[in-house]
C-alpha cells in the first residue's frame, strides 16, 4: 500500500468533513506519494524526538493525532522548529499525516476511546453547535468522587488529576479529550454530574461547585493518547501487512 493510498484509506474511517473549521489536519508532508508503506508509526504528537525515532528506525510514516503543521509556515528553513521537522521527514522520504479533530468526532476516535476507558454505557456525541465532539454517556453504578478520581488516574496512566467536586455522586459523565474548557457549559446543559477533560482552566473550575457539577483535569497528554492504540487498529485493518509501533510523545513531566 502507498502512502497516498494509505491516507485515503484512513480518511474513509475518519472523514475531512468532521475537522472543525479552524483546524489544519491532514497529510502534512508526502514527499513521494507512491512510496510503499511497510512500517508506520503512531504518535500522540510528531515531537523531534518522534521525528528523529522514525529516521533512526526505518520508518516510511508517521500517523499522529496532533497536526505536524497547525500554523501555516512562512519559510521553509531550520530555525523554526516545525520546518526543521519538515525538512528531516522530506529529506529521508517520511509520510506524516495528521488526523485533529476529526479523530476527535470520528466514531472510534478520541472521546469514544475516552469513554470505553471508563466504561460509559449508553454513549452519545454532545458539545457546542458545530462541533459535537464530545462524549456522554452513564456509569453502571453511581461512584463517589474521590474513588472516582482514583479509578480515572489509575485507567488514563496519569500521574495526576486535579478536580473540582460539587457533592455529587459520578454517575452522568462528560468527556473530551484534550483542551475541553469551551465544552464546560454544554456538559452542563446535558445534565452531566461530572465532566472531565485535559485541560478545563483555573476560572472554569473554580465556578464548578456553584454550579453543580464535578469538573475534573485529568491532564491532556492522557485523556487523547489511549486513541494511538485505537489508530494503530485502524492501519492493521486497512493493510495487516503493516507493521505499527506506539511511540510516548509525552514531554511534560511531573516534579
Amino acid at each position: 500500500m502507498t502512502a497516498y493510498e494509505l491516507y485515503t484509506a484512513l480518511c474513509g474511517k475518519i472523514p475531512a468533513s468532521l475537522s472543525c473549521e479552524w483546524d489544519n489536519d491532514g497529510l502534512m508532508c508526502c514527499p513521494e506519494p507512491d512510496k510503499k508503506i511497510n512500517k508506520a508509526l503512531i504518535a500522540l504528537d510528531i515531537t523531534e524526538k518522534v521525528t528523529d525515532y522514525a529516521v533512526r528506525e526505518d520508518f516510511d510514516a508517521i500517523i499522529s493525532h496532533h497536526p505536524l503543521i497547525f500554523h501555516k509556515l512562512s519559510a521553509l528553513e531550520p530555525s523554526s522548529s516545525v520546518a526543521r521537522k519538515v525538512i528531516k521527514l522530506t529529506k529521508h522520504n517520511i509520510c506524516a499525516m495528521s488526523f485533529h479533530t476529526r479523530l476527535d468526532a470520528a466514531d472510534g476516535g478520541v472521546n469514544d476511546v475516552l469513554a470505553s476507558v471508563l466504561r460509559l454505557e449508553n454513549v452519545r456525541a454532545f458539545g457546542p453547535e458545530n462541533e459535537k465532539i464530545g462524549r456522554i454517556g452513564t456509569l453502571d453504578e453511581p461512584m463517589n468522587p474521590d474513588d472516582f478520581c482514583k479509578m480515572l488516574r489509575e485507567r488514563l496512566g496519569s500521574p495526576a488529576v486535579l478536580a473540582a467536586l460539587c457533592g455529587r455522586k459520578v454517575h452522568r459523565v462528560a468527556v473530551l479529550g484534550g483542551d475541553g474548557k469551551d465544552f464546560a457549559d454544554a456538559a452542563v446543559s446535558e445534565g452531566a454530574d461530572t465532566y472531565i477533560s485535559g485541560r478545563i482552566s483555573y476560572n472554569v473550575m473554580t465556578e464548578a461547585p456553584e454550579i453543580g457539577i464535578n469538573m475534573i483535569e485529568a491532564g491532556h497528554f492522557f485523556t487523547e493518547n489511549p486513541v494511538c492504540y485505537a489508530l494503530s487498529d485502524m492501519v492493521r485493518s486497512i493493510s495487516p501487512d503493516i507493521e505499527t509501533k506506539i511511540i510516548n510523545s509525552n514531554e511534560i513531566r511531573l516534579y
